[in-house]
Formats: C-alpha cells, sequence, structure tokens
C-alpha cells in the first residue's frame, strides 16, 4: 500500500510540473505584449521579438521557474489544500524566475523588450498564470465541503443525516486552525453556526465567512438569542487550550442551563496533516488532515487556576547536580515529584517504592523523557529499617523528597497498624537515615486530614509531622544538620484511590455515582500545582531562594519586609509549608458536574446516591488547626503554619513504643498512645479494626 502511494504521489508532482511549465510558456508571450503594447511585429525594433527568439525563450521561461521553484518546493505544492505560504512560495517564484530569464537575455545578448518593467510584469503575469489554479482548487474544496455540511451524511451516519451545528469558542488562532481542519474533511460531522470569543473588540467580526456573536461573559445572552431564533446548536466546542478554571466554568453553568453539552476540539498536533494513513483520516486524502475528533472536558480543567509565579532558578540550583531520593516514587505525587525533579538536571535520582509495577512504570517513563539522566529504581519498603539504613548509606542522597504513606482513610481504619507503622515509623525511619548520612533537606508531604484528625491515617501522618518539625526546629537552632521541610495541602485531582476515578468507571458503568454526605467538602488541587509549590517550598525551607522573590506581594497580603520576617520566623520554628487550596469544594457538586460532563442529566441519566460517612471521614477538611495561626510568606500559594513542636527524642521514643505495640498487634495500645501524643485526634475505630483489635 505504501509503494502505491508513493506512486500516485509521484504522478502528482509530474502532473504539477507539466502544468506549472505550460502556463509558464502560455504566459511569456502575455508579458511580452504587456511590456510592448501595440500589434505584434518582427518590423517594431525591440517591440516584438523575431519567431527564432521563442525557440529559445519558451524551454528557458520554463527551467527559471523550476528552479526558482526549487527553494519554495513549488512542484510538491498540493493545491487543494493551498493556503498562504503555499501563495507566498507562487509569488517568490514568480519573482526568482522573471529575474533570472532576465538576467539571461542580458547575459547572452539576446533580444529584450525596451520597457524596463518588462521583468516586474513578467513576474505578475507568471505569478497570476500559477496561482490561478491552487486558488481556484481550494476555492473548490472549500465548496465541496461546504455543499457537505448542508446536508450530506458522514460515515457512519444513515442517509441524510445533516452534520451538527456547532458554536464554536476561542479567539482567532484556534477558531481558524479548527474551521481549516473542518474545511479538510471531505463529509464533515459539524457546521459552525457562530463564535464566541474572549475579547470584546472581536465581537460582530467574522472568521472565514462565520460571525462572531459575542465574548465569552455573554455566552448565557448569545445562547437565549439562538434559542429564541430556533437557532440553538447541539454542541459548543472549545477551539484552544488558554479556557480553563472560571471562566470554563461559566460557560459550563451557561451551557447546563439550556442543555447543550461541551466538548473540547483536538489538540493542534491533532488537527494539523500527518503522513500516515489513518482510519480516522478523510477517506478521499489518505495523507491529509484527520477527522476532527471532540472529546470530554476533564473536571480537571475546571480547577486549573492561574499559574502562580515560582523560583525556578532558585530550584534549579536546589537540584541541578544534587544525588535526589524519591519515596512513593510510583504513586501520584511521588510521581511527578520525580518527572519535575528529572527535569532539573540531578547528578542521580533513585525512585523509591515498594510496589513493582508502579515502580516499572515511572521508571520507565522517565526513561524516555530525561534518558541523559542517571536513574536508579529500587525495591524496598520504608518500613524496613536495615535495608532503608544500606541503601542510604550506599547512596548517600543529598535531597530526599518522601512521598511514601498509605493515604485512604478507610483501608487504614480498617488495618490501622498498618497506617501507624507506615507513616509514622516509616517516616521517621527515612528522616533518621537522610540524617545519618548528611542528606542536606528531606522533603516530607504531609495531608490537610492531619488537622484535628478523625482518622487513623490523619493521625500518623500528624505524628510525622510532629517528629519532623522536632528535628527541623533542632537543625535551625544549632545552625546546622538536616533541613526537615514539612508541606501540608488536601486533596490530588486524579490520585489514585480519589473521588474522581471513582465517578469515572461509576459513569462508564451507566452510575449511580455515590457520595457519602450531600454536605461533604474537599479541597482540590491538580497534581502538577500542587508538586510545582512543594517544589517552592522544598526551595525556601532549604535555604536556596533566590533574593527577590518572584512576586513582591506576600500571599497573605502584608508587605514584603514583614511577610519575609514572619516566614523567617515560622520557619525558625520548625514552620509547616501549607499550599493555597483556595476553596473546598462540595462532593455532590463535582458529581453532577462530571455527569454533564459526559453529556448526561445527574438525577434523570445518571443517579447520585448518598451512602453516609465512613469511618474516620470528616465532612470537612481543615489545612490550619486552630493553635497554628497562618503565616504569610513572599510566595504566591504558600502560607507557613506556626508549629506545635516537641523534642524529636521524645517524639521518637513514643514512635517506638506504638510501633512496638503495633508489631504485636495490640492495637488499643498503639491507639492509645496516639491519642497521647496528638491530643485533638477524635476516634471512633471501624467495626472491623474494633473486631480484630487486641486487648
Amino acid at each position: 500500500m505504501s509503494s502505491s502511494l508513493s506512486r500516485r504521489a509521484s504522478h502528482r508532482i509530474l502532473l504539477t510540473l507539466g502544468v506549472d511549465s505550460l502556463l509558464a510558456a502560455a504566459s511569456l508571450p502575455l508579458a511580452v505584449w504587456l511590456a510592448s503594447p501595440g500589434i505584434p511585429s518582427e518590423a517594431s525594433p525591440g517591440g516584438w521579438p523575431p519567431a527564432a527568439w521563442w525557440l529559445g525563450a519558451v524551454p528557458g521561461v520554463v527551467l527559471a521557474l523550476q528552479l526558482a521553484g526549487l527553494p519554495v518546493r513549488l512542484r510538491q505544492q498540493y493545491w487543494r489544500y493551498a493556503g498562504l505560504p503555499d501563495l507566498l512560495g507562487v509569488v517568490g517564484a514568480s519573482l526568482g524566475a522573471a529575474v533570472l530569464f532576465t538576467l539571461a537575455l542580458y547575459l547572452l545578448g539576446a533580444w529584450r523588450p525596451a520597457n524596463p518593467g518588462f521583468p516586474l510584469l513578467h513576474a505578475l503575469v507568471l505569478g497570476t498564470a500559477i496561482g490561478i489554479p491552487r486558488v481556484a482548487g481550494r476555492m473548490r474544496q472549500s465548496h465541496r465541503s461546504g455543499s457537505h455540511r448542508g446536508g450530506s451524511h458522514r460515515l457512519g451516519h444513515a442517509e441524510g443525516d445533516e452534520a451538527q451545528p456547532v458554536l464554536l469558542v476561542g479567539d482567532g488562532g484556534g477558531a481558524d486552525l479548527f474551521l481549516r481542519a473542518l474545511a479538510g474533511e471531505r463529509t464533515p460531522r459539524y457546521r459552525v453556526t457562530g463564535i464566541l470569543s474572549r475579547r470584546d473588540r472581536q465581537s460582530g467580526r467574522r472568521i472565514q465567512g462565520h460571525p462572531i456573536l459575542g465574548t465569552l461573559e455573554q455566552a448565557e445572552t448569545v445562547l437565549d438569542r439562538l434559542r429564541a431564533a430556533g437557532r440553538l446548536p447541539a454542541v459548543i466546542v472549545l477551539a484552544g487550550a488558554e479556557l480553563h478554571g472560571p471562566a470554563l466554568e461559566l460557560l459550563l453553568d451557561a451551557a447546563d442551563r439550556h442543555g447543550v453539552p461541551v466538548r473540547r476540539a483536538p489538540q493542534i498536533t491533532v488537527l494539523g496533516p500527518t503522513a500516515a494513513p489513518d482510519a480516522a483520516r478523510d477517506a478521499d486524502h489518505p495523507g491529509g488532515p484527520r477527522r476532527v475528533e471532540l472529546r470530554p472536558v476533564a473536571i480537571e480543567e475546571l480547577l486549573d487556576r492561574a499559574q502562580v509565579p515560582l523560583d525556578r532558578e532558585g530550584m534549579a540550583r536546589l537540584v541541578q547536580g544534587r544525588r535526589v531520593l524519591v519515596t512513593g516514587a510510583g504513586g501520584t505525587i511521588g510521581g511527578e515529584l520525580a518527572r519535575q525533579v528529572a527535569a532539573l538536571g540531578p547528578s542521580s535520582l533513585t525512585l523509591l517504592d515498594h510496589g513493582e509495577y508502579v515502580l516499572y512504570e515511572i521508571d520507565l517513563e522517565l526513561s524516555e523523557r530525561h534518558p541523559t539522566v542517571p536513574r536508579r529504581a529500587v525495591l524496598a519498603d520504608i518500613r524496613d529499617e536495615p535495608r532503608l539504613r544500606r541503601l542510604f548509606e550506599e547512596i548517600r542522597p543529598e535531597l530526599v523528597f518522601h512521598a511514601a504513606a498509605l493515604k485512604h482513610v478507610p483501608m487504614v481504619e480498617n488495618d490501622p497498624l498498618e497506617g501507624l507503622l507506615t507513616n509514622a515509623l516509616g517516616t521517621r525511619q527515612v528522616a533518621d537515615a537522610a540524617r545519618a548520612v548528611g542528606c542536606r533537606a528531606m522533603v516530607f508531604i504531609s495531608t490537610d486530614k492531619a488537622v484535628n484528625p478523625t482518622s487513623v491515617m490523619g493521625a500518623s501522618k500528624r505524628l510525622a509531622e510532629m517528629y519532623c518539625q522536632a528535628l527541623d526546629r533542632t537543625a535551625r537552632a544549632n545552625g546546622e544538620g538536616m533541613r526537615c521541610v514539612t508541606v501540608r495541602f488536601g486533596n490530588v485531582l486524579g490520585s489514585t484511590g480519589s473521588v474522581v476515578p471513582l465517578f469515572r468507571r461509576q459513569l462508564e458503568r451507566g452510575g449511580p455515582l455515590t457520595v457519602t454526605h450531600p454536605d461533604m467538602r474537599r479541597y482540590f488541587m491538580t497534581v502538577r500545582e500542587a508538586v510545582g509549590l512543594v517544589l517552592q517550598a522544598s526551595v525556601v525551607g532549604a535555604g536556596e531562594a533566590t533574593s527577590s522573590p518572584p512576586l513582591a506581594a506576600p500571599a497573605g497580603g502584608e508587605g514584603g519586609t514583614e511577610g519575609t520576617a514572619e516566614m523567617r520566623r515560622a520557619l525558625a520554628e520548625g514552620g509547616i509549608f501549607v499550599l493555597d487550596m483556595g476553596k473546598p469544594v462540595k462532593i455532590v457538586d463535582m458529581a453532577r458536574r462530571m455527569i454533564r460532563l459526559a453529556g448526561l442529566r445527574p438525577d434523570e441519566d445518571v443517579e447520585i446516591r448518598f451512602t453516609g460517612l465512613r469511618p474516620g471521614e470528616k465532612l470537612y477538611e481543615e489545612l490550619f488547626h486552630g493553635q497554628e495561626p497562618p503565616r504569610p510568606t513572599v510566595y504566591p500559594g504558600l502560607l507557613v503554619a506556626t508549629p506545635r513542636t516537641a523534642d524529636p527524642a521524645l517524639v521518637g521514643r513514643a514512635i517506638d513504643e506504638i510501633a512496638g505495640a503495633a508489631r504485636a498487634g495490640h492495637a488499643r495500645a498503639a491507639l492509645a498512645q496516639l491519642s497521647r501524643l496528638v491530643p485533638e485526634f477524635a476516634h471512633e475505630p471501624s467495626p472491623a479494626a474494633r473486631d480484630g483489635a487486641a486487648t
């Protein structure tokens, strides 16, 4: 098949070459006549060339055009899809051919017109002659696509089905690209009836003949007007990747009220032409553009907030050329940490996880994305202290990101001793092993569930916070030793075991979507944003920040100097960095939004079922304890929680006692000790935990 396509392409190139040559030969007499007006006569010196002159001039002008057309690949142009770059190539080839031909006349001493403007006239006539077929081919393709939009059936549609009317949302570039992609299809499935722009100054104008009906903020009004006129679109298409967050939420609300689904256009790279044949491409042009396939809007896009400025220079200074180890590298947070750290150029990157397959996946991904970064994947359990110490002595990491943990609240409630051993003891052992080999900084990933915890998972993470805070305060007080940077934040969208993948699986089965309580709220953040801020906190906590922060105004709204002083005081006391998570989101609202994004109706097409709170769950999560007043930083997106610290030796001994009870299977003793260390821990054990508890 590939050889057949190759032969077909060669034939088309030869046909283009032949047609251009005939047009170049035919344009020469017209150019000479325009330069020498009057009746053609050999008796008029300089007015009309002799017959013998034409024998050399016609092949000469054809050769000149082919030579001038080589740099712009004139013979390879596809007339049906000719655009502005192709027409500019025609202009360049015509000018070049006219100049070459005129120079040849002068050098050979042959007849030449007396009119000094002959080269320009020749270029104009030649360019018009070879440009007309290309414009005609493009217009014919556009006309054929337009006729198909009016009512022809498409592949996979029944005879007589019409293209779906769509309202396009996007600025000039994205809208133009989408319209061109539709024009390239033999049987388009979509027919653009209007455009919404993000800029008010574009209202009332047209893009490729399609009217701009208003701005994004006027979406509700525009849809009302289209409904009244009986022209409500079947779908709203987002053309361009710039629409996220609150602006997207506003559009979705307007679309929901009119029952119109919202879809996103393919990425630019998918809309562009490709070389290999594909079933999704236009059957009439296997090597041309793909068919336009719309995709759903992801729930993550609604929470995608404006990117806060980060200290990239400080991040590079912290990581570049250093040995870095990431625990829990196969998880959502650990994997994204590994990706962003690898991009900063560490001297070596060690990926540690106890899950074989997830470790293999992230190792394979990094080998493809960053093949030059020295990398090692290590299967290990952070609860295995001898293995951990041997590994750290061998690698001697300078920077440790500790993301390994058991995070699923109900699962840890069912097996609380496992959560204590992993989250509390495991964190202590990682910190101790890192400090023993002279690590510069350890970054501990905590959670909002550690604030006023009602679950073993949250309380175990709070205990780990206490130990890391105590270590860090001691190191800062002594002016030496490993920095322990603790970063606390809420849920990450799409992470393993989180609500978004669960809702997606339930939607695939047709529902119902299960929500524990109608008033349950959670903080959410995209994984990329969270890890970017974790690295920012690491830079500040490890003392690698640049002298000038990204913005002069601190996150807390205070002056720059005062904000810096507040931050330094909090860090000197072992403060916890807390990411600005924005406003909490109601889980039931998220469920309804995901149903609508799937093109379905909540409570009609898909049921939402409330199942009741599970053991250890809270209706509301908190980012700060009542005794941890937040302090501002000079870095947007970062706050510092005033710490409640203790002596690291005392906390360490208490963790050892809890670990001893856990290993012995004494759940009640372990949980009682946990409650003494974390007095705000209000816990009601799950039935499974009570049944398995030993006295």
